[in-house]
Parts: structure tokens; C-alpha cells; sequence
């Protein structure tokens, strides 16, 4: 008696087994080594180089996302609450503007603030980042306590912030900074301090109680109300964040580009939004990953500098990053659709 049973449970256990599926991470994870094979393959036969033996070509490909990278952490937090975030863009620019207006060297002769040149950097740095999360903050207090819809309160900051950053310096360009604020973008800095954020927000979103409220508020926020989530206060949180991310990759930007224009930071919010989606965040919230995140940046990146490689002309770069956009959401839509079944 006591073999057939053992046999009974084992027969069900063997199809229960079966069903387990990779992690969406480690699924991603392989979508990018197929990408990185394939643009190899192409370098030999188009080009007749290797794409991934040049470690200067990988170098730069993950400095120049490493910005990006930064945003999407916040834009991340943002989409599994349900939400949406057009604006980091937009205040990208406007923090690399004032950041770096208040970095100017004195041996600039066209210093915006002459009187406030040769600050130490952690003046202009405070000051970017205080700007990133005011921006946030009001995008929050505009989403939790007016209603109105996340797409059109940061459509609004994303338009407001572009406006503020051109008026600042009625378009001019801020040039002349000191080397100790440019020493935050140089070298492999930045990619240090998206990898901090990362780290920092994967720890906080999958250990601690802020995390725990942002999936429940996503997934069924009338829920997450009853059980005596404060959904305003809590929005405003991951919006201030959000903002407040922005504002450093703001920062990072000015610094690396050892100058500040009005236009820094256009469709940077798209991009974050994009690499959020392929890492599996799904944009009708509740579900996402840091982790993911990360590879999706990285995805992006990999595109880019591939496309690049093969000297696809930029136009067509355009088009293709859209159609991967548009799969990774059809891939989260059968998704969510599978796990309802």
C-alpha cells in the first residue's frame, strides 16, 4: 500500500515539477547574450571585426547607459505602483542646468553667478538633487491628493521642467566647470553610482516595508488600502524618488559632459520607460525587478552600440528600438494573461 502511494505522489509531482519556468530575469538575462551573439556574428560577416572583443566598445556602450540606468531605477518603482513618469527627461535638463551653474570655475569669464564660483561640489551636487525631488514631490502631491491621471501630471512637469531649464539661461549653455564637480562623470563613475542605486533600490524593494507597499499598491491598490496602506503618503514617496533619481542622473550628465544645455536629457524618460518593460516591469504594475532593470538598460545599451558597429543609419536605430519596445509589452501583456490562467 505504502508503494503505490509513494509511486501516486511521485507521478504527480514529476508534471508539477515540469511546469517550473526560468525566472524572468534569467530569461532576459538570455535574450541578451542571444542579442550580444548576434550582433557578433553580423560584425564578422558585415564588417569582418569582432563586436565583443573590444573591450573599449564595451566600455563606453555601458558608460553611456549607465545615466539611463540611473532613471529607469526610479521610473522602475514608478510603473509597479501602476503609475507612469514622462518628466525625468525633462528635469534631467533642468538639474544639469542649475547643478552646473553653481559648479562654474572663476576663471570662466561668463560665470552665471560670479559670486558663487569655486563652490566646493557637494554645493552643486545638493542642489541638483533638491531640485530632482522637488520636481517629484510635486508630482506625487499632484497624483495622490488631485487625482489626476500620472500621465498627465508628468506630462505637464516633463513640459514645465523643459520650459524652466531654457528660460534659466535663456538657452545659453553653461560652460567653464570646476574639475573637482567633472571628476563625477569621469572615468568609471558613473557606472558606480548606477550600480550603487540599483543595489541600494533591489534591497529596498525586496526586503523592507517600502517595497512590500509599492507591489501591494500596484497589484490591487483598493486592497492595499484596506490593509491600512497609507496610498497617498506612499505615492508620494515613490514619485519624490523617482524625481529624485532624475536629478542625479542630471547631475551625472553635466558632469561627464563637463557642460549643461537646455536639451540634455530629451527622450531620456522613454528610454528608462523601455528599459523598465524589457526587465520585465509590467506596465499595469504590481510586478518588476530591479535585477531586470539593470539587463534591460543593458539591453538598450547593446543595441545601440551594435546598431552603431554595423553603421546602421540612426533613423532605422529608431524604428527597431520601437518594435523591441512594442514586443516587450505584447511579451507582458501574454504574460499576465498566463498567469491569470
Amino acid at each position: 500500500m505504502s508503494v503505490q502511494n509513494t509511486s501516486a505522489t511521485s507521478s504527480i509531482a514529476v508534471p508539477a515539477a515540469s511546469k517550473r519556468r526560468l525566472p524572468v530575469e534569467a530569461s532576459i538575462l538570455l535574450i541578451l547574450i542571444g542579442i550580444a551573439l548576434v550582433f557578433e556574428v553580423l560584425g564578422w560577416i558585415v564588417i569582418g571585426q569582432s563586436f565583443l572583443a573590444n573591450p573599449q566598445r564595451l566600455t563606453i556602450m555601458i558608460l553611456q547607459v549607465s545615466v539611463i540606468g540611473i532613471i529607469a531605477v526610479g521610473v522602475t518603482q514608478v510603473i509597479i505602483t501602476g503609475g507612469i513618469d514622462l518628466s525625468s527627461g525633462s528635469v534631467v535638463g533642468l538639474t544639469a542646468m542649475i547643478a552646473a551653474s553653481l559648479a562654474q570655475s572663476s576663471a570662466w569669464t561668463k560665470a552665471l553667478y560670479p559670486a558663487l564660483t569655486d563652490l566646493p561640489p557637494i554645493v552643486p551636487v545638493l542642489v541638483g538633487l533638491g531640485t530632482g525631488l522637488l520636481a517629484g514631490t510635486i508630482n506625487g502631491l499632484l497624483i495622490a491628493y488631485t487625482k489626476i491621471p500620472p500621465f498627465i501630471a508628468t506630462l505637464g512637469m516633463m513640459v514645465s521642467a523643459r520650459g524652466l531649464s531654457k528660460w534659466y539661461t535663456k538657452g545659453q549653455p553653461v560652460s567653464g566647470l570646476t574639475d573637482s564637480f567633472t571628476t563625477i562623470g569621469s572615468g568609471i563613475w558613473p557606472v558606480v553610482i548606477f550600480l550603487t542605486v540599483a543595489l541600494i533600490f533591489h534591497v529596498a524593494l525586496r526586503y523592507t516595508r517600502y517595497g512590500k507597499f509599492t507591489y501591494a499598491i500596484g497589484a490591487n491598490v483598493q486592497a492595499a488600502r484596506v490593509s491600512g496602506i497609507d496610498i497617498e503618503r506612499h505615492l508620494i514617496k515613490v514619485y519624490a524618488i523617482a524625481g529624485l533619481l532624475s536629478g542625479l542622473a542630471g547631475v551625472v550628465t553635466a558632469a561627464r559632459a563637463q557642460t549643461a544645455q537646455a536639451g540634455m536629457g530629451v527622450m531620456y524618460e522613454l528610454d528608462a520607460i523601455a528599459a523598465a518593460v524589457i526587465g520585465g516591469t509590467s506596465l499595469t504594475g504590481g510586478v518588476g525587478r530591479i535585477t531586470g532593470t539593470v539587463i534591460g538598460t543593458i539591453i538598450l545599451g547593446t543595441m545601440t552600440s551594435g546598431f552603431t558597429f554595423l553603421r546602421v543609419d540612426a533613423f532605422y536605430q529608431e524604428i527597431i528600438k520601437g518594435m523591441i519596445i512594442i514586443a516587450a509589452v505584447v511579451a507582458d501583456v501574454y504574460r499576465q494573461k498566463s498567469r491569470k490562467k
